[in-house]
């Protein structure tokens, strides 16, 4: 799926990595064309199937892009929901949608990875002998 060019694929992988190395909480990137159902329910699914929800301390973070579909949901799991303030996902939200209007798709993608690392930097601070508990890599689904 060629949504991204190289770079801007190591733009999103550094952005993550830079977020999680201040924190030991874990953030996937997960983008796909089309979004044929409710758009967090199709992140909830692939929150599961990435399997975000088996950190060690439940403090996974999913955004989800369906580009064509124009569709966008920032999920986090129950360790990280449980300390941030209530509309902290839809402020997130907000910044991104600020790029995204203007068709900069991972300036917005961006965006949210350093809002949520900074949160979980403020939760979740990174320690000595923390693990990398999931891939930094940009996850591309092909659903309809």
């Amino acid at each position: 799926m060629a949504v991204f060019n190289e770079e801007e694929q190591q733009r999103i992988r550094k952005a993550i990595e830079q977020a999680e190395s201040r924190s030991s909480g874990e953030i996937r990137v997960c983008i796909e064309k089309k979004c044929a159902e409710d758009v967090l329910d199709r992140a909830a699914k692939y929150f599961f199937q990435l399997n975000m929800h088996k950190t060690a301390l439940r403090h996974g973070v999913l955004i989800y892009v369906a580009t064509v579909d124009r569709k966008f949901a920032i999920i986090g799991d129950a360790g990280i929901n449980q300390v941030v303030p209530a509309d902290f996902w839809d402020t997130t939200k907000e910044d991104m949608l600020q790029h995204f209007k203007y068709g900069d798709i991972v300036e917005g993608i961006v965006t949210g990875l350093q809002i949520a690392g900074e949160q979980l930097q403020k939760y979740f601070p990174h320690h000595a002998g923390d693990v990398n508990e999931l891939p930094d890599d940009i996850a591309f689904m092909d659903g309809e």
